[in-house]
Parts: C-alpha cells; sequence; structure tokens
C-alpha cells in the first residue's frame, strides 16, 4: 500500500510543479493587485477614470507578460482573474474619460 502514502499530485486546479517560481509569482501578485485597484476604482466613481484606465493598462500588459512566463496552472488561473479584473477597469475607465480625459486640450 505504498501508494497510499503519497500525496495526490497529478490532478486539480491547483495543480503546482513544487518548485519556486519568483518571477512568475511577482507577476501574478501584481496583476491581481493592479487588477483589483482598477476593477475598484472603476466602480466606485466615474472622475477615477485615470486611475482606473491606467491601472488597468498597465495590469494588462503585466497580466499578459505573467501568462507568456507562466509554468503552472496555479500562476495562469490567478493570472486570468487579474486580467479580467484589468480589462474590466481599463474599459470602465476608458468609457468614463480614458487615459487622457482632462488632461490634454
Amino acid at each position: 500500500m505504498a501508494q497510499a502514502l503519497r500525496p495526490n499530485t497529478a490532478g486539480g486546479l491547483f495543480a503546482t510543479d513544487g518548485k519556486p517560481h519568483p518571477l512568475q509569482a511577482t507577476f501574478l501578485a501584481v496583476t491581481l493587485v493592479l487588477g483589483v485597484t482598477s476593477f475598484i476604482s472603476a466602480l466606485v466613481d466615474d472622475d477615477l477614470h485615470l486611475l482606473s484606465s491606467w491601472t488597468g493598462l498597465v495590469g494588462i500588459l503585466t497580466g499578459a507578460y505573467g501568462q507568456w512566463i507562466s509554468e503552472t496552472t496555479r500562476e495562469r488561473f490567478g493570472l486570468i482573474l487579474g486580467l479580467g479584473a484589468a480589462g474590466v477597469g481599463f474599459f470602465l475607465g476608458m468609457a468614463h474619460g480614458g487615459l487622457f480625459g482632462g488632461l490634454v486640450d
């Protein structure tokens, strides 16, 4: 019954390879923070369109690069959540005034 002593790492949504990935984890954290900031600021007030559009744009870019270098499903799952929030925040920020709305005449 040696198989009963081994952990089940073959499946699951959050499967990992057991190795540290500090660069990928950094991109994951930055993308999630930027995505949540963009999403929340876009929903709170229309006047925060500069914050929501810029954080959304940077969140989309960091998430895209993070997806490119990601190695595990755990990283990709978190990056997709951050990318989705950043995308929604970016588009709402663009609808409310854009990247330079009111700054450039």
